[in-house]
Formats: C-alpha cells, sequence, structure tokens
C-alpha cells in the first residue's frame, strides 16, 4: 500500500459509523515513539561515539551485547509498523514510504549486527534507534494534523440531539430517543434545543441558527409550512413539527454521505500525485544502490556507504508527497459541507480554477423567486377580479412553480376558496391546464401565445421587471395577471465579485426579452438568453462552450438537469434540503447566489494548497537527495540518517499544517 493509500483508507475507516481505527493508530504510533525513546536513552549512552562526543567513557563485559538486545528491542518494536507496511507494498507491487524506510532500518540494524559478530565496521546503533524514533515522531504529528482535518465533519455528525419530544395522540408529550422518531411523528421543539430531525413546522414561528448546517450566518425566519433541517438550533420560540425524514434520508445524513463519497474520490490531481509517488520510491532505491556503489568504490569504506544509502532512503521517502493531497482534500470537504458547499466531484471542484463563465438560473438565483400578484387584468366581461383568482389558484394548487405561489398568496388574500380540478396536465415551460369549475382553462406564457398565433395584449401597469401570464379558453384571452419579482441584493455584489476576478456572467429564463435585459442592465451581466425553455438550456451552454468558454451552470437541478450535465462544472443551487441533484457536480444548499463566488474563489485556493503541498513535497528532494548522497563531502557537508530522517518529517509536517491554512472568503 503506498502512502496516499494508506492514508486515504485510515481516513475512510475513521468516517465510518462505531470505529476508532484512526485513533487506535494514533495512540499505537504515540505509544511505540514514547517506549522507543525510552530505550533509546541507554543505547546512546553506550554507543562509543556518543561517548568520544560527549567526553566520557561507560564500559564493561559484553556491553556491546547490552547494546544490541536494546536496539533489537527498538529495531522490531518501534520498527515493526514500517516493517509491516513493506510486507503489505510488497504484496500489492506498490512501493512506496513503508519500503523505504524500512530497507534504511533494516539495512542499519542487520549490518551493526554483523559488526557486532566480528565484521570490521563500526555500528549504526544510535542512528538506528533516533532513525525510528524520530520515524515514529513524524507518524504521530501527522495523524494528529488528519484527524484534526476531519474534525469538521465529526462536529457535522455530533449536531443530532440524543432525544425528541414526541407528541402522542392524546396530547401528552414524552421523551424518546430520536432513533426511535417514525416519519409523519409530531414533535415539539422548545428554546435553545436543536431539530431532532427534518420537518414541517406545524405551529410557530420564529428563528433558526443554521450556521452549522448551510454556512448562514445570521438567523432564518421560520413560519408555519417552512421546512426545518435536522440539527439546527431553536431561537428564543417553541416549534410544533412534523417528521419529514429520520436515518438515512435525513438531510445531515446525505451532507455526510457526500463528504465521506468526495473524501474518498480521487481527482486527475490525486492521481498525478500517486504516480509520482511511486515513481520516486523507485528513483530513491536505485540512487541509494547506486549511492552505495560509488561510496563502496570510491572510498573503500563499507561503513559510511551504508550511511549513505540509508540517508538517501529516508530523505527521499515519499510519505510527505503521498499526504499532499489527501491532507487538502479532507479539510476541503469538511470545510465546504460547513458552509454549505457540497461537493460531489473532486475533478470539477478543482476545474473550478477554470472558470471562464457564470450562467445563472434567474428565478430563485438571482432573484428571490417569490412572485406577488402586481396587477390583474380580466378581459372576460362576465368575470369579475375575484372569480378570475379563483379559476387561476385551483388550477396552479397543483404546481410547485413559484409563480402558482404568488397567485396562491393572493387567492388567500382575496379570500378566495379553491374549485375542484381534473384532468390537470403540466405543458413544459409553458404553462398548466385543466378543467376547473366546468371549464377547460389553460394558464400559460407569453411565448404559448406567440407559438399559437395569438395577440398579446398589452401588458398593464406592471412595468417591465414583471412576469405576465394570461388565461385561455380555447384560443380565448379571459386576461392575464402579472408579478413581480425582486432581484437579491447579495446577487449585485456576487455579479460583481466575479467580474473583479475575470468571470463572465450570464443570465438564463425562460421570461420575456424585456424583463430579461431589464435584470441584465440592472446587474451588469455580460450577456442573457431570453424565454429559453428547459430543454433549450442545454444549447445555449453548448452555445458558450463553442465559443471557448469554460462554463459553470447554476440551476436547481431538476429542470436544468440536462444544462448542469453538460455544462464544464453543474451546481445545483437553492436546493434546501433537498440535496439528491444527481447531475450536479458541487450542490450549494443556500440560494444566495454569493455562495457561487466563494465557490470559485474556494476552488482556486483548494488547487493552490495542492500545487504548494506537491511542490513542497518534490522540491525538497531535489535539494536533499544529492546531500544524503554525499556530493557535498569534500567540503565537509554530510547528512546523518537521523538528520534525514527529521528533516523528511518536517517537510511532511509542513505539509500537513499548510494544508489547515486553506479557508471560504465568503
Amino acid at each position: 500500500m503506498n502512502m496516499s493509500e494508506e492514508h486515504r483508507h485510515q481516513q475512510s475507516d475513521h468516517n465510518q459509523p462505531g470505529h476508532d481505527h484512526h485513533r487506535m493508530m494514533l495512540k499505537d504510533y504515540r505509544l511505540r515513539f514514547y517506549i522507543s525513546l525510552f530505550v533509546s536513552i541507554p543505547v546512546l549512552t553506550l554507543s562509543p561515539l556518543i561517548q568520544k562526543y560527549l567526553g566520557f567513557s561507560l564500559r564493561f563485559t559484553a556491553d556491546k551485547y547490552v547494546l544490541l538486545a536494546l536496539s533489537s528491542f527498538v529495531f522490531f518494536y518501534g520498527g515493526w509498523p514500517f516493517l509491516k507496511g513493506i510486507v503489505s507494498e510488497i504484496k500489492k507491487r506498490q512501493p512506496g514510504m513503508m519500503m523505504l524506510v524500512a530497507l534504511a532500518i533494516s539495512v542499519a540494524y542487520f549490518y551493526s549486527v554483523a559488526v557486532v559478530f566480528g565484521l570490521e565496521g563500526k555500528y549504526f546503533f544510535w542512528e538506528l534507534v533516533t532513525l525510528i524514533d524520530v520515524m515514529l515522531l513524524g507518524h504521530w504529528l501527522e495523524m494528529r494534523s488528519i484527524l484534526g482535518a476531519s474534525r469538521a465533519l465529526e462536529k457535522l455528525a455530533q449536531l443530532m440531539p440524543s432525544e425528541a419530544h414526541l407528541i402522542k395522540e392524546d396530547g401528552e408529550v414524552v421523551n424518546i430517543s430520536i432513533g426511535d422518531l417514525k416519519k409523519g411523528d409530531s414533535v415539539l421543539i422548545k428554546a435553545g434545543e436543536k431539530v431532532p430531525s427534518d420537518g414541517i413546522i406545524l405551529k410557530g414561528k420564529g428563528y433558526m441558527d443554521e450556521s452549522m448546517l448551510t454556512g448562514e450566518s445570521k438567523p432564518v425566519r421560520k413560519n408555519p409550512g417552512d421546512q426545518l433541517i435536522g440539527g439546527s438550533v431553536n431561537g428564543d420560540t417553541v416549534f410544533e413539527i412534523k417528521i419529514r425524514n429520520t436515518g438515512a434520508d435525513s438531510y445531515l445524513a446525505k451532507v455526510i454521505n457526500l463528504v465521506k463519497e468526495a473524501q474518498a474520490a480521487k481527482s486527475k490531481t490525486q492521481k498525478l500525485a500517486d504516480v509520482a509517488a511511486m515513481w520516486l520510491t523507485i528513483v530513491s532505491i536505485a540512487i541509494g544502490v547506486s549511492t552505495f556503489t560509488f561510496w563502496i568504490i570510491y572510498s573503500h569504506d563499507f561503513a559510511f556507504a551504508v550511511e549513505r544509502m540509508a540517508t538517501v532512503m529516508v530523505i527521499a521517502c515519499p510519505h510527505a508527497l503521498g499526504l499532499a493531497i489527501p491532507l487538502v482534500v479532507a479539510v476541503s470537504t469538511s470545510l465546504s459541507a460547513k458552509n454549505g458547499l457540497l461537493i460531489r466531484n473532486r475533478t470539477a471542484f478543482e476545474n473550478s480554477r477554470k472558470i471562464s463563465t457564470v450562467v445563472f438560473d434567474k428565478t430563485g438565483t438571482l432573484t428571490e423567486g417569490k412572485f406577488g400578484v402586481s396587477d390583474i387584468t380580466v378581459l372576460d366581461p362576465e368575470m369579475n377580479e375575484k372569480k378570475f383568482i379563483q379559476l387561476a389558484a385551483s388550477l396552479e394548487r397543483n404546481s410547485e412553480h413559484p409563480i402558482a405561489k404568488g397567485i396562491l398568496a393572493k387567492a388567500k388574500e382575496l379570500g378566495v376558496a379553491g374549485l375542484t380540478v381534473s384532468n390537470f396536465k403540466v405543458l413544459k415551460g409553458e404553462g398548466v391546464e385543466g378543467k376547473v369549475d366546468d371549464r377547460q382553462i389553460k394558464i400559460v406564457s407569453p411565448g404559448y401565445l406567440k407559438k399559437q398565433g395569438l395577440t398579446t395584449p398589452t401588458q398593464a401597469d406592471a412595468g417591465k421587471t414583471a412576469t405576465q401570464i394570461f388565461m385561455l379558453e380555447g384560443n380565448n384571452i379571459l386576461g392575464s395577471i402579472s408579478l413581480a419579482d425582486k432581484i437579491r441584493a447579495e446577487s449585485f455584489e456576487a455579479i460583481k465579485q466575479l467580474q473583479k476576478i475575470g468571470i463572465k456572467c450570464w443570465m438564463l429564463t425562460g421570461d420575456n426579452k424585456d424583463i430579461a435585459a431589464d435584470v441584465s442592465q440592472t446587474l451588469n451581466l455580460d450577456g442573457y438568453f431570453a424565454e429559453v425553455l428547459p430543454h433549450e438550456k442545454q444549447e445555449k451552454v453548448k452555445e458558450l462552450q463553442a465559443k471557448g468558454e469554460f462554463v459553470a451552470m447554476t440551476g436547481d437541478g431538476i429542470n436544468d438537469a440536462p444544462a448542469l450535465a453538460q455544462a464544464d462544472v453543474g451546481i445545483a443551487i437553492g436546493s434546501g434540503t433537498d440535496i439528491a441533484a444527481e447531475t450536479a457536480d458541487i450542490i450549494l444548499v443556500n440560494s444566495n447566489p454569493m455562495d457561487v463566488t466563494s465557490l470559485v474563489l474556494f476552488g482556486k485556493a483548494t488547487y493552490a494548497k495542492m500545487m504548494q503541498n506537491l511542490f513542497w513535497a518534490t522540491g525538497y528532494n531535489v535539494i536533499a537527495i544529492p546531500l544524503a548522497a554525499g556530493v557535498l563531502y569534500g567540503v565537509g557537508i554530510v547528512i546523518s540518517p537521523a538528520f534525514g530522517a527529521a528533516l523528511m518529517s518536517v517537510s511532511t509536517i509542513i505539509v500537513a499544517i499548510n494544508a489547515r491554512f486553506l479557508k471560504i472568503k465568503r
């Protein structure tokens, strides 16, 4: 198992429920380090070279056998993880760090054993034990860094409370384990408590803190009918909710699963690092053997040649290289999940640095998506405004479109009751139709009228930025409703920030050209596509790609699925608790367009961290390996195996620390 695979395996294990594999590994390295360090003290004390350096002498009968026994303990006990690792790497035919360390300590140990039993030369016992001590320390510190990188995901898993207040049919409230909650249960949430599972508010109005789940820093206002996410924190009110999702179907469970998949997935950058680590191992062994051959011929000093070879192998360990990408992956996926950016495709996320054009869906992304009726024009002389809205609301009650919600809100305001609807049908991208009050009614867009060759009545006093829909009975236009949708305040800053870093911003909408032009001009967009049906959105993305643009498409993950799949980076935005956007590469939990800016900047920052780590992990070898081989021996510069181990461990720790400095700019 090469180094990167070993640690991805450990990370994957660590994220599995009910296991402590990674923590046990960390404790094991820590224990081996302390015990080996303790035994190393008498080894250093009994070593002739150390005594010479410190100016004292401690000799007794059979002292070399005591030295051998202590060193053997450190070799087999402290060096066991490396000796075991070489077997695994040989079986898999994937040479890596464990092979280099195992070869280095084995050469030092068995050569020293031979000297004890009569071979001419000098012991390497003190170098051996200090080398093992430093390697164990490096592994221990490195695992602490990996554990820290996954801590954000742990915090997500710990968000859920252990109990819920179940409201029984007779009104009695009892405490039960959240594991016993079922879909449809009614639950009471008191002030300051966490929501036990996803649900819909039955009673209560107030604010919820969703910052740990979605990255939304401000408390979010919630009303009856709104959804609550399991793990969010109630403010100062009392809610009664109906449980919607439990267990694996809950939002939090899906988020944790997505993060696990993203951490386990290999991107092109990771595969490049894996190949580089394997070749570095092969080259290192070749250089080690060449170094030994050179010094045995040049100096005729067998001990010195062995020392040079061992040092080369230790310094060249692709430890930092194997961790360069996995550590950044662990940090970035956990950090992004905490901030409402869910990564499904690692390669697409890393490619976000290449984005040259972002295409935004208009409704609900650049605008609030909350349509309010601004004007009603009734053309049928036998119908008043209330009857007109009653027909429209009855038909739109079966639709999930934001326009439908605006019409239903108006009907509620006017106090009109709904009528029975039969033969309901969705006209894809154009409207809805059905039989209401024994009348075959259609509610359609201006595009439908144009397609049917019908004259569009003059839009009443709604202004250019309103959306107008029409009610038809056969080919007879009964009237129109104008609905206004406000541009989000965040959209202005999002567009400004993206354009500031050289990214063009386009808009896709099914609305008419007047509305599209007005929104585009207001936001200072680079261009727009208007009156586009859902199935045509993919073609518009292709048009931009044909011009050489690297396109990111943002949509709701349902109607925009073909366009999301076509784009170089597909971003599902405004999905709320529904994060099963299968065609999207990245899912943004909130509908805030600033999150698109955050995603692009974070993608650039993540890739930069990966490149920095790869540069350090490979770059230091260019200097360190020649020094280890002894190229500056003539001017008195020689690196010992222990110093080489320390240098290698420092490079690993630098890579780990650098990954932890990754931040999301919001």
